[in-house]
């Protein structure tokens, strides 16, 4: 996503201050040894013990399933190389590496998802106790279990955050310790550390470009060490604005690409600065009361022109600059939070267009990586309301402590349920946001694939009549009507998708099968065609004017397009059957044979493949063999009319006049 680090530097006290911090020895007991450690892990296992049972849900497709750089033909080279990686080329590496060793089995990439995030869990913990941060346990334990991460961590697509997270941990960990070692005249000196942070820096970038805000992080986090800014310590972190830099320009270079500054979704200044401050409210009002979460939260309508549309701004500028003012004192820490909070916040606070706005100015995923700072100042003023209670207090604590926790991990695993697939997600998504048009348009996918095209029509109706109009659910509305059998109702609705979005290849494909369907071949084949040169990479536009084309009787042209979509797609049976119809006509009874079988390999249960594969054997002069194939069609569709007509001439020819009869009369049944 595109990310655009800002922040205007403030001057602080020039000396290091006494501000609270945690003890340099912990309990040993609490959060100091390696039980802690596993009981945050075995906490975070627990709370997403669901996941375990979920699938994928939106983008899982584009991101990992149907992405030519993870299952095929591209691969690492295209990964690193071209601009198919989008913003995250070390979290596609990752994923082709999972690819190669367990497939596209989901629960493998869920384990890793949760792992990863409980793996952050515990870095967090260190971090906090690098910084002297009270309650450094306590901290990463709500970040680690609070509801808001379930959109992340049960969402294939979203290691993005998980890993990148993990990497961001890290690089500050390490320059966290460093620092320290510096600080002490380098009597704890770790030479090796500088270059670590750097390392982890440059990989999370790689990973997801939210992480662009490190410069900033590492600048508050030398702050809070050494009570001061100090220029050295910013010169030390040149190189880590210098990848910044690039990868802020490389995501504004992909949003722009993926659409995210289109003029329909424009938006005045005043406009980006009202909406950062509802934004910041927004998030910190999900960390106070996580209900209700949602997918998809409604899309704001703002109006710049009205002055009630900038309280939540000043409102923010409120909330750090009262603490700034008294630094010195109690309010350091509030400072620190929140300060971290808005500089992790600012590549998704509205300032910078995002493809996702489109739908909502939030979403939980956003502030992964923010969340941290003002969970980890209420655990340490938790742990420190405890502290003022004195013995009293040794018992009640690990009980409050324990029943928060407990409720947390028990939201999760409900919140968790919600991502075992995507209809479950997007019926919950509508029925916490009725209005959300892309809920509708998904639902109404799901149901198009499912067969339910009646169901999915009326989804995609409700999508046009709730949210704006979109080339997306027009031109589904219109594949659903095709789909029906209706396709001069369906031309109208692929019409209107193709003028507002004339680039989108898939309504040209389906635009072009309405015309076929009701006898314009030219308009057909002309949409066919614009769909190849818009989307070259696109296996149903090939496969759908070599159909236009065989149609036609132009076999090699035909022949030509199927041969395009194998070499994108060497699963796609329809094109491979197809195929080796055009083998068929042109007499090239060989090629014919090994492209059916080819697809009875791939879906031994199709019964039209056995149908040819018998008639193409029976051509051959191989009578028995089709005899054979011929029977597994019917058998697999015993309604299937040509199978059985086929299946009749194979057995006169060999003489079994009797039995040929009875698949004649089986073929002319009305079925």
């Amino acid at each position: 996503m595109s990310r655009r680090s800002q922040a205007k530097a403030h001057r602080g006290a020039s000396t290091a201050v006494q501000v609270p911090s945690a003890p340099k020895t912990e309990p040993q007991g609490w959060s100091n040894n390696w039980v802690a450690g596993l009981v945050l892990v075995a906490a975070v296992l627990i709370a997403y013990g669901r996941v375990a049972h979920a699938g994928y849900i939106w983008d899982d497709d584009m991101h990992l399933t149907r992405n030519p750089c993870i299952v095929g033909p591209l691969g690492l080279k295209e990964i690193w190389t071209t601009r198919a990686a989008r913003i995250c080329p070390l979290v596609l590496t990752t994923f082709w590496v999972e690819h190669s060793l367990w497939g596209l089995n989901p629960l493998p990439y869920h384990a890793v998802n949760v792992l990863l995030h409980a793996a952050s869990a515990l870095v967090l913990w260190r971090v906090l106790r690098s910084l002297r941060v009270i309650g450094a346990w306590l901290g990463a334990a709500l970040w680690a279990l609070h509801p808001v991460q379930v959109e992340t961590v049960a969402w294939i697509t979203e290691m993005k955050n998980t890993q990148s997270c993990l990497l961001y941990l890290l690089a500050v960990l390490f320059f966290a310790k460093w620092l320290k070692g510096e600080a002490t005249s380098g009597l704890n000196r770790h030479p090796a550390l500088y270059p670590l942070a750097l390392l982890c820096a440059a990989l999370a970038m790689a990973s997801k470009s939210s992480t662009v805000i490190l410069p900033l992080v590492l600048c508050l986090c030398a702050w809070w060490i050494e009570g001061r800014w100090s220029r050295r310590t910013a010169a030390r972190l040149v190189p880590v604005v210098l990848m910044s830099v690039a990868a802020s320009a490389l995501a504004l270079w992909t949003q722009h690409l993926e659409g995210a500054n289109d003029t329909e979704w424009v938006r005045s200044w005043s406009e980006r600065v009202s909406v950062a401050g509802r934004v910041f409210g927004f998030y910190l009002g999900k960390l106070l009361w996580p209900h209700p979460l949602t997918f998809i939260y409604p899309r704001w309508n703002v109006d710049g022109t009205q002055a009630a549309s900038y309280l939540a701004t000043a409102g923010l500028c409120v909330v750090l600059l009262v603490p700034w003012l008294r630094q010195n004192g109690r309010m350091r820490p509030v400072f620190f939070a929140f300060a971290y909070f808005l500089a992790a916040l600012l590549p998704v606070l509205g300032l910078v267009d995002q493809f996702f706005f489109r739908y909502s100015f939030v979403g939980d995923h956003f502030q992964y990586l923010a969340s941290m700072g003002p969970l980890a100042l209420a655990a340490a003023a938790m742990t420190m309301a405890f502290a003022f209670l004195g013995r009293s207090g040794l018992f009640l604590k690990p009980v409050f402590f324990g029943l928060l926790l407990s409720g947390l991990g028990i939201l999760t695993w409900r919140q968790s349920a919600r991502y075992v697939d995507a209809e479950t997600l997007w019926s919950a998504t509508v029925a916490e946001n009725p209005g959300c048009w892309l809920a509708h348009n998904n639902l109404g996918v799901i149901a198009l694939q499912q067969g339910r095209f009646v169901e999915a029509a009326a989804h995609f109706k409700q999508a046009l009549v709730v949210g704006p109009e979109t080339a997306e659910a027009e031109a589904n509305l219109g594949n659903a009507l095709l789909k029906m059998g209706r396709p001069a109702d369906a031309l109208s609705d692929l019409q209107r998708a193709v003028a507002i979005e004339p680039d989108d290849a898939g309504a040209e494909v389906n635009l072009g099968e309405a015309f076929r369907q009701t006898g314009r071949f030219d308009e057909a084949l002309a949409h066919c065609q614009r769909a190849v040169e818009i989307e070259p990479g696109f296996a149903a536009a090939h496969t759908s004017l070599g159909n236009m084309l065989l149609q036609m009787n132009r076999l090699e042209d035909a022949a030509s397009q199927y041969s395009s979509t194998l070499a994108i797609d060497p699963r796609n049976i329809e094109a491979r059957t197809n195929l080796g119809t055009v083998f068929l006509q042109k007499g090239q009874t060989t090629d014919a044979i090994a492209e059916f079988q080819r697809v009875l390999e791939i879906a031994p249960r199709f019964a039209a493949a056995a149908a040819y594969l018998g008639n193409a054997l029976l051509q051959d002069g191989r009578t028995d063999e089709a005899i054979a194939q011929l029977k597994k069609a019917v058998e697999i569709d015993p309604n299937f009319a040509r199978a059985h007509k086929n299946l009749g001439d194979a057995l006169f020819r060999k003489g079994r006049i009797d039995e040929a009869e009875a698949q004649y009369r089986e073929a002319e049944r009305p079925k």
